[in-house]
């Protein structure tokens, strides 16, 4: 009997996915999630995020004003502004205190390291939700509805003026 290997991929998946909606559910995560369909849709967005996206291409780094801005430096520079005693500082750094702080360097390399990748990923999960809610936005505008109608409080329509309610 020939075994379909994307089935048997897709129940391991659903079983591994059960199992962590009845830990977070077991540990006091959302409410939210009791529901299979939700807890669905936010696995599917986060996955995305994660998996589909190339994080080289992500539009909210491309907003602030330069990469160093948001870019954790990874490297240490020893500089002095002393122009004759300058060369002996920077090698006593190098030499005495470099070797001593290197443990605690690499450490922080590391979680530097890490903290970028958080980053980035968390990146991509906000790029995945503005583009979600961007083809919300626009069905919601395709049948009728305006999206702005519900509470009043929310963004006013791209290419509209805020009105106020005085």
């Amino acid at each position: 009997m020939p075994v379909e290997v994307k089935d048997l991929m897709r129940e391991i998946e659903d079983d591994v996915r059960r199992a962590r909606r009845k830990r977070l559910l077991a540990r006091g995560g959302a409410g939210e999630y009791r529901d299979p369909g939700i807890y669905a849709g936010v696995d599917a967005v986060l996955r995305r995020a994660i998996d589909a996206r190339d994080h080289d291409a992500l539009l909210l780094p491309d907003f602030l004003s330069s990469e160093a801005d948001w870019n954790l430096a990874l490297h240490l520079h020893y500089a002095s502004h002393r122009p004759a005693l300058g060369g002996l500082i920077i090698a006593a750094k190098r030499r005495l205190l470099l070797p001593l702080m290197r443990w605690l360097y690499e450490y922080s390399l590391e979680n530097f390291r890490k903290q970028r990748r958080i980053n980035t990923v968390l990146f991509a999960c906000l790029e995945e939700l503005a583009i979600e809610n961007a083809r919300l936005h626009q069905a919601m505008v395709a049948g009728g509805l305006s999206p702005a109608s519900d509470s009043g409080s929310a963004a006013p329509e791209p290419g509209t003026a805020p009105t106020s309610a005085a």
